[in-house]
Parts: C-alpha cells; structure tokens; sequence
C-alpha cells in the first residue's frame, strides 16, 4: 500500500500495479480499493499499464478530513495524478465516473478518460430519486443510520427492490463491507445531486473535457443508465460510445470486459 497526500493533508491509500503508462481506477458508490472486482480488473490491466487502484476518501485506508465537499475529492484525484507523474488515463465507474468527468472539467492531468455508466437521469420518463435523495442520505447518516441509508441509497437511488437489500443483510461479509462503507454515500450522493430529474446534460459545463473520451454502457442496463451514457457522449467534445452486451455494472463488476474495452481505448501510449 502506498498513500498519496491531498491539498487539505487527507492521506489517500492506494495500490500500484503493472507498469506502463499510468492508468487510475476511480470506483462507485459502496466500492473501494479491496472490492474483489476492482482487484480483478487492476491484475487484467496491470500487464500493459501501472494500475493506481485507490481508496476514495472515507473509504478502506484512505482519510476522511471533514467536512466534506466535492473540490476535496477532485483535488485527492488530482494527488494521485501527480504520483503517476502528472498524466494519466482514468476510468470511472458510475458516481466514480461522475467524479472523474468534474476532475477532467477542472483541467487535471488526465489524457483519455473512460466514464462507465454514469447514473445520471436525462429522460423525464426514467425513474427518478425522490426530491431532496442527497439531503435525506446525509440525515440518515448523521443519526448514525447506516443500515437505513443503505437501504434507501439502494431502494431510492439505484432502484433495487428491497428484498434484494434484505438477501443481503443475511450474507455476513457482504454486509459488513456494506456497513464499512456506508457513511461515504452522502459523498456519492452529493456528486449526482442536480443531475438525476429527468433533464437534459448541461454540456456547456463540461466544455474543458476536450480528451479523447470513451463513455461505456451495456446493452442490459436499465434504460435511465443507458440514456444517460448516450446523452454525456453526445454532449462531451470528443467521446464515443460503447455499447457491449454485459457492461452492465449492476450486479457483478465484468471486470474481464472492461479491461478489454479500456485496451482497445487507451492503447499503449499517450
């Protein structure tokens, strides 16, 4: 384990793997360095990329300086790009992809950027967040409601049914890495606050992203999931899209498919 120091002194953990040009794993919402499919597409990459898999703030062995604001998590991203030597390629996983396209807007060091299905809502007709989700999840948290914020982050956010969250209270482990975790989803919440009511993507924000882009999507995703990587690939400068049956991150990460997906992308250089 190594650590990188962010602007406000935060230590930030992470894993260094392979070599090659840098490449830096930015995770979703409940993920964190240790999640077996994040270390499974680490060792798929590490053969043709130093691999940076790292503990977002708050998570695993990273800190967590209060109070929280997403500049902190832009700026810890930013530490780890200077540890690679002030460029690198970047791959985002859903409210981690939304990380890493607000880091690529603020002109960080990132070369080619790949957002995996970003969990915005473009489409009026898609399921939406209840009003106010962001400020509901860190109530629940600062009445030290964990099992409830899981709960409602996955029900009202992700739209998982909640025998689904009841399955996984009776699976130990699960569980446990759940609860370990829980207190960042008013972070993961905070990212996507503004972008899940249906409307369309604010391009003009996103201007700066001008690095060649790759947004994925898998064709079994819900449709909200789906509508919003085809609306940010038409509204970022130079981004295609990948649709590709089994990218779908709902369920189990497919580690395999991405690391071929983000071969093809990021190639061997710059």
């Amino acid at each position: 384990m190594y650590t990188a120091t962010s602007k406000d002194g935060t230590k930030i953990a992470y894993d260094k793997t392979g070599r090659g040009p840098a490449l830096i794993l930015v995770a979703g919402a409940f993920s964190y360095r240790n999640f077996p499919g994040q270390v499974q597409l680490a060792q798929l990459l590490s053969d043709r990329y130093t691999v940076y898999n790292y503990d977002r703030r708050g998570r695993g062995d990273s800190g967590d300086t209060q109070p929280y604001d997403i500049a902190r998590e832009i700026e810890d991203l930013e530490a780890l790009i200077e540890e690679a030597g002030g460029s690198a390629f970047v791959w985002g996983l859903s409210s981690g992809a939304v990380l890493a396209l607000q880091a690529a807007a603020q002109g960080t060091g990132i070369a080619k950027l790949a957002l995996h299905e970003p969990p915005f809502v473009v489409d009026p007709a898609d399921r939406q967040p209840p009003a106010g989700f962001a400020k509901q999840v860190a109530k629940l948290i600062a009445d030290d409601r964990r099992a409830d914020t899981i709960k409602y982050f996955m029900t009202q956010g992700m739209g998982a049914p909640a025998f689904v969250v009841g399955m996984m209270r009776l699976m130990p482990g699960v569980w446990s890495n759940l609860m370990a975790v829980a207190h960042t989803l008013p972070y993961d919440a905070a990212l996507l606050d503004g972008y899940t009511a249906g409307k369309p993507l604010p391009g003009q924000q996103w201007r700066a992203v001008t690095m060649p882009t790759l947004v994925l999507e898998g064709t079994e995703s819900p449709a909200s999931l789906r509508h919003a990587a085809q609306a940010l690939a038409s509204v970022l400068p130079h981004a295609r899209l990948l649709s590709q049956k089994g990218l779908g991150h709902t369920k189990k990460l497919p580690a395999k498919l991405i690391a071929s997906a983000l071969a093809d992308f990021f190639g061997n250089g710059r």
